[in-house]
């Protein structure tokens, strides 16, 4: 598919014996092409997993490599790796040289490859020996053009001093899609992170962030930046920029200095700090991304008209407050439970959530409540059942300082591990519905009749006399419990 061959027309020609039927078109335009071969004239291994040394190797001969044995020398995987690594088609791939590849190492070097150069190939003749025919000199060089897809992808230029000079090298993308798959560098995601955006026949793919080069999802400290970077200079508070939740903020820029102990922006548990340093600018861009909590209101399910979305509430925190005000959607194929708690993040930059996914969830007794002494709102922890768990900065729930020992209560987690979410377990008490009181059935006086849980009436004796119903008061927490 990638090679954009018309598979169908090479069904049943493939010379292997061991192809299941829906894939033997594929093969046989593959070996058609040189991309594959099996392990004789008619065994192929149809059902054996593919390394990533094979998935390799058909895919750099599909750049225009291997065109000869020769090539190869005494071990074809070495000499895989070795050319691959040249071309840096590893880069993101886990799996080892022979292991079974995933579906996601599978996609990343696919993409590899979109993004490396065509070659064609070059000898300076042959050799004949014992029958066998030896290309000799074989050289690599790659495919150029100043076409105007030339540079879709990416506008590398040949640094050759032949007639290639300054035309661009036609990368694999480039040659497949003639520019209708464009990528942009230099671009930001809707948090501000470093990103490129894919498009196709002008319509946005995505847009992808880079990796940063530090994490945190906890408070962190500009001397704990400049080290975890191995800085050899400081930045100086002019050269560094803060994105929180997609928006700037000049206010909270600060020096990167060795040592220093001021606060980053506004870390703290449960915020993600993303850092990309430009060693050549020596400058640093700190991103950082709040998670908030918020219950289902409803999950709906995709229609002809529109893609499935659910609908969440926020719940404030308790210091700070929510992105959002009231209910809002976020389209997803995932279904949630009605009034389950979930975890969200916020685009302040588009004013749009960005992410949605279920919170974690641990119910147990608290065996220790750890409060600020100066404010006892603030709690800093809980230890349940054992495991003690720090709050987030953007809590939500009961006060952690009202948190009563040996009391059940439930916790929900961000995806960091902190506390972002705590309720208190009601206990179930005794509770009756009230059927009747004094003057209206066969009893008076201060009598009221019950139906208990189970089923069951009783008349009972009360503190007043209730003949009149508008002087029964009661004190009912919820109206559920009428």
């Amino acid at each position: 598919n990638l090679m954009e061959y018309n598979v169908a027309s090479y069904k049943d020609t493939s010379p292997f014996t061991d192809v299941p039927s829906w894939a033997e078109p594929y093969v046989a335009a593959c070996w058609t092409n040189g991309i594959t071969a099996g392990y004789s004239d008619t065994i192929y291994g149809g059902s054996d997993t593919v390394t990533t040394a094979q998935a390799a190797l058909m895919l750099m001969k599909a750049l225009g490599y291997f065109q000869y044995s020769s090539d190869f020398g005494s071990d074809w995987q070495l000499a895989t790796v070795r050319q691959g690594n040249d071309i840096d088609l590893f880069d993101g791939v886990d799996s080892g040289v022979t292991q079974a590849m995933t579906r996601n190492d599978v996609a990343q070097l696919v993409l590899n490859t979109l993004e490396a150069g065509t070659v064609t190939a070059s000898t300076n003749g042959s050799i004949t020996v014992g029958g066998v025919t030896i290309a000799t000199n074989v050289e690599y060089n790659y495919v150029t053009s100043n076409a105007d897809y030339a540079d879709a992808i990416h506008a590398v230029q040949s640094t050759s001093n032949n007639t290639d000079a300054r035309r661009y090298v036609v990368e694999l993308g480039e040659q497949l899609y003639q520019g209708d798959l464009r990528l942009r560098e230099g671009t930001n995601d809707d948090f501000g992170r470093p990103s490129r955006t894919w498009s196709y026949k002008n319509s946005e793919i995505g847009t992808y962030a880079s990796d940063p080069d530090v994490t945190y999802s906890a408070k962190v400290e500009a001397g704990d930046v400049y080290k975890d970077l191995g800085l050899g200079k400081n930045v100086d508070k002019s050269d560094v920029t803060v994105y929180v939740d997609g928006l700037e903020d000049e206010d909270l820029s600060i020096a990167i200095r060795k040592n220093s102990d001021t606060k980053v922006g506004q870390s703290g548990n449960g915020v993600l700090t993303e850092v990309y340093y430009d060693e050549d600018n020596n400058d640093i861009l700190v991103v950082q991304v709040n998670t908030y909590v918020a219950t289902v209101v409803r999950t709906v399910a995709a229609t002809d008209k529109r893609d499935a979305y659910v609908i969440i509430s926020p719940e404030a925190p308790l210091s700070g407050s929510a992105p959002i005000s009231g209910n809002e959607e976020f389209e997803t194929d995932q279904k949630f439970d009605d009034d389950a708690y979930v975890l969200y993040t916020y685009s302040k930059a588009v004013d749009e959530i960005k992410s949605v996914e279920l919170a974690e969830q641990i119910t147990g007794t608290v065996t220790r409540a750890e409060n600020d002494n100066t404010n006892i709102a603030d709690a800093k922890a809980l230890t349940i059942d054992g495991t003690r768990y720090k709050d987030s900065v953007n809590v939500a729930g009961e006060k952690l300082g009202d948190i009563s020992v040996d009391e059940e209560y439930t916790i929900y987690l961000d995806s960091y591990g902190y506390m972002i979410y705590v309720e208190e377990n009601d206990e179930i008490g005794d509770y009756a519905l009230l059927y009747d009181v004094a003057d209206r059935g066969s009893f008076v006086g201060k009598k009221a009749e019950l139906v208990f849980t189970d089923g069951t009436m009783k008349v009972v004796d009360t503190d007043k006399n209730y003949t009149q119903v508008d002087n029964l008061k009661l004190n009912l927490d919820r109206d559920e419990d009428i």
